[in-house]
């Protein structure tokens, strides 16, 4: 029962934050910004949003066929029809309800390909941790191809120097930086794992680390990467796509998609199914293009119903394909 209840307030939670941001993202805006925003979303090139969804739905393939790379070294061979059906039911139940995602992904393979849950979470915290480590190197790359932009942000100058090696030098700075605090912070965490929150941190990044490290025994390691490669890819060029969707945005390149990619990857956990948050995210981040913010929310509203839609409709057609996809099976 106490699970249960919990479960529902997690639910409540996640799904009044989203609420809240919707409301405090629109309170201020006035009937003519009203009328703009509406006026954006109609005036949008929605026949470029489907090659920017199929993007998406090439992603999450590729996603299914990195899961079965995985299952190999276990001894298991799941069906691809099973396991893309699994990865897409998990997106769908990650929509309604927060974390049952994973669950259902999990039992639905366990069910219809006969492989141990436990086996199956394993793998799933190996990919977390990959998605983690895909997403700082997003991050990574969003700053390190938009130095100018980031210092004018920050308003700091991390060199004096001239002409074209101003860029390399700022980005060896950062990256020093970045090696020491990392540094600083191992033996920092590891001095003080006596503290209560201190170790839930550090048991957190022990289990990514497991994660990361049990891919290593995974046989097809070159296909494993290049999967991992082209999930991102994809993500990113559903974005730069949807970009020309809408004409305040259309200008804009690799770099502001970079940016939208991680920030959105973030908001997208951070309600329920990114509701809110999402859109607030795409907003901040292409202000900081010049875009107005008007213009900012209805692409974020742009982004975020086409993946909520593509996953709902996907994840209601597996509903129902999948008993009949395995009748003899049951």
């Amino acid at each position: 029962m106490k699970k249960y209840l919990s479960l529902i307030l997690q639910y409540l939670i996640f799904l009044g934050l989203g609420i809240f941001l919707i409301w405090w993202s629109m309170k201020s805006l006035s009937p003519e910004d009203m009328r703009s925003l509406k006026a954006s979303l109609g005036s949008a090139n929605y026949l470029l949003v489907l090659p920017a969804m199929c993007m998406i739905f090439l992603s999450h393939y590729s996603r299914a066929l990195r899961w079965r790379i995985m299952l190999e070294p276990l001894g298991y061979q799941p069906s691809r029809a099973n396991t893309f059906i699994a990865v897409l039911l998990g997106y769908f139940f990650n929509l309604l309800v927060p974390r049952m995602g994973e669950v259902v992904k999990c039992t639905t393979l366990a069910k219809y390909e006969k492989t141990p849950v436990e086996k199956l979470i394993g793998t799933m915290l190996a990919e977390r941790a990959l998605d983690v480590v895909c997403l700082l190197v997003s991050f990574g790359l969003a700053v390190g191809t938009q130095m100018d932009l980031m210092d004018s942000l920050l308003g700091e100058q991390l060199d004096k120097m001239r002409g074209g090696g101003a860029g390399m030098g700022r980005t060896v700075w950062l990256a020093f930086a970045g090696l020491v605090l990392g540094v600083s912070g191992y033996f920092l965490l590891r001095r003080l794992r006596h503290i209560a929150i201190i170790e839930k941190i550090w048991s957190l990044a022990n289990g990514i680390w497991q994660g990361l490290t049990s891919i290593r025994l995974i046989e097809r390691k070159p296909e494993f990467f290049l999967h991992t490669i082209f999930i991102w890819l994809m993500y990113l060029l559903s974005i730069r796509i949807g970009l020309y969707a809408m004409e305040p945005v259309s200008h804009l390149g690799m770099g502001p998609s970079l940016t939208l990619l991680w920030t959105g990857s973030l908001a997208m956990i951070a309600t329920q199914g990114g509701i809110g948050a999402y859109q607030i995210a795409v907003q901040k981040s292409l202000s900081l293009y010049g875009v107005l913010p008007v213009a900012g929310l209805a692409f974020g509203w742009l982004l975020w119903a086409f993946q909520t839609v593509l996953m709902l409709v996907a994840g209601i057609l597996c509903l129902i394909i999948l008993p009949i996809l395995n009748r003899d099976k049951a």
